[in-house]
């Protein structure tokens, strides 16, 4: 039988306990890097299961998915392993805690696990999740090999350098700092809105972009308000005179409503002077036609 399709080990009338194990066959067992600015994905695939991956988003480390082609994944615990391999005779396996549920038919570890399992890679070791179906039932197992795995997480590496410095769920919600009475942009400030416009030039699916001007209670409500008002429309400006059209912007003032931080003391009114950026990516309508 060959060793990439599903296999019964413990058939034998001895064995106490059953496993389903699932791994490639050893002679097409292969690592394939694919990517671009918001993703690098290593990944080996498991015939007759799904893939291992280590996928390493945009402003982020890597974490490892075990994804299945159909709903093998019980409820219980999947256990994470970092396993000696066959030709490491005295070695022991590594247990690693256990994976997390990432919906459907897929598991995610930590970024610290996806570490050591691309440590133990580096030295020959296996990737093995382990779990048991249902209670009472036969384990499932699904082992990686570490078959070329040297040059392939090389090219892993250098697509990492390429990403983008964050992802859309880290720059979706950002605060641009406005601490000062003056209605003007500080370093900080325009450094924030940089980093947001060098994301949109490369993810054009970022249509809408929603300014909510905040402000502290220093001043009676109406001064509050206008001051929001007025710190929106600078971070408007300055967008605009950046190339975004400013149709696609949404200004929207609150005053002192929505506070960070407690008015009472001044480190917190610093941090309620502020404008909120939502970066949107909403459906396009379609014009019917004539």
């Amino acid at each position: 039988m060959r060793l990439y399709l599903p296999v019964l080990a413990g058939l034998l009338l001895s064995a106490p306990v059953q496993s389903l194990t699932f791994q490639p066959r050893l002679e097409n067992a292969a690592w394939q890097v694919e990517g671009d600015r918001f993703e690098c994905r290593l990944i080996q695939p498991v015939s007759g299961f799904g893939r291992g991956a280590f996928v390493r988003r945009a402003g982020e480390q890597p974490r490892f998915r075990l994804q299945a082609e159909m709903p093998w994944f019980g409820k219980a615990r999947a256990s994470l392993l970092s396993a000696a391999a066959i030709w490491q005779p005295g070695q022991r396996d590594i247990p690693l805690g256990v994976l997390g549920e990432a919906g459907g038919e897929a598991l995610d570890s930590s970024y610290a696990q996806a570490s050591q399992l691309l440590n133990g890679l580096l030295e020959g070791r296996t990737p093995l999740v382990r779990q048991r179906l249902r209670p009472g039932s036969e384990l499932l197992e699904v082992r990686l090999l570490p078959v070329h795995f040297a040059k392939a997480y090389d090219e892993f590496l250098a697509c990492g350098q390429k990403l983008l410095p964050h992802n859309f769920d880290q720059l979706k919600v950002t605060q641009i700092p406005m601490p000062d009475w003056e209605i003007s942009l500080n370093e900080k400030a325009r450094a924030r809105l940089d980093g947001l416009l060098d994301y949109m030039k490369e993810d054009p699916a970022v249509n809408r972009i929603y300014l909510d001007g905040h402000s502290d209670n220093g001043s009676d409500r109406l001064t509050s308000r206008e001051m929001s008002r007025r710190r929106a429309l600078a971070v408007q400006a300055y967008l605009v005179a950046r190339g975004v059209p400013e149709s696609a912007i949404v200004v929207r003032f609150h005053g002192e409503r929505y506070p960070l931080a407690s008015n009472r003391s001044h480190s917190g009114r610093l941090k309620n002077r502020r404008v909120t950026v939502h970066l949107a990516k909403e459906p396009v309508q379609q014009t019917p036609p004539a």
